[in-house]
């Protein structure tokens, strides 16, 4: 087992403010697509606060949705993203979002049982858009396994 976990962020830039009509449906289906993430094997934490919810943060500006969580390993959050209920919403971003012209997500390793803070995912997610995938900062199309799941260097 490893002593590592995977952690996430994407950020979303809305249309329109999550108030509006327009975000209604998205907002609609928060609540159940967050329990799904919590239900799916390998969700390890999200970002949240007391009431569940994370769209009251905005650290990278009014109008962009923060998106934090650990997960057990790249293949979990895959699982989650790509082939659970919620591509139903992947699906319907375009409704809601605007195209980030940049890189928007990034994953990398922590030890067990530690939590991110937003800052730290802000910079990872800047070393990715900096120098490009890394062990440190990667995402599903070029993604790095664990510190700890690289065999020792045997020497006779």
């Amino acid at each position: 087992m490893s002593t590592y976990q995977l952690a996430q962020l994407n950020i979303a830039n809305m249309k329109a403010p999550l108030e509006s009509p327009s975000m209604a449906d998205f907002g609609a289906n928060l609540q159940r697509i967050n329990a799904l993430a919590e239900a799916s094997p390998g969700y390890i934490w999200r970002f949240q606060d007391e009431a569940g919810d994370a769209t009251a943060f905005r650290p990278f500006g009014d109008d962009m949705l923060v998106n934090l969580s650990v997960w057990r390993d790249v293949q979990a959050l895959s699982d989650y993203v790509y082939t659970s209920a919620h591509t139903e919403v992947l699906k319907r971003r375009q409704e809601w979002f605007s195209k980030v012209d940049t890189v928007h997500m990034v994953l990398w390793w922590v030890p067990a049982g530690y939590r991110p803070s937003v800052q730290e995912a802000a910079e990872r997610l800047a070393l990715l858009r900096e120098r490009g995938a890394s062990v440190q900062a990667f995402s599903f199309r070029q993604a790095f396994a664990a510190p700890d799941a690289l065999a020792p260097l045997v020497v006779d």
